[in-house]
């Protein structure tokens, strides 16, 4: 399983949309595809519910499976 770390896409502590697009923009999408991704989210700050719908929008296009969460606690959010 492949993992998306939110603490990522931080920025001086926080997560800022114009950063964040720009690290988006930058990843290697393919490299998730047909494999199960999980999104770990951000224990240090609050993230905004655009950057989660951000990256699963652009996951769901790759990957068979999306959770988010941990291991012990994952919710399936997307299956192909």
């Amino acid at each position: 399983m492949e993992n998306i770390s939110l603490d990522d896409f931080l920025y001086d502590g926080m997560i800022k949309e114009k950063n964040f697009r720009e690290k988006v923009k930058n990843i290697d999408w393919n490299k998730f595809s047909g494999k199960k991704v999980m999104i770990k989210g951000c224990a240090q700050v609050t993230v905004p519910t655009w950057a989660y719908l951000m990256i699963v929008s652009h996951l769901s296009q790759y990957a068979d499976r999306i959770y988010f969460g941990e291991p012990c606690s994952a919710v399936e959010i997307f299956k192909k």
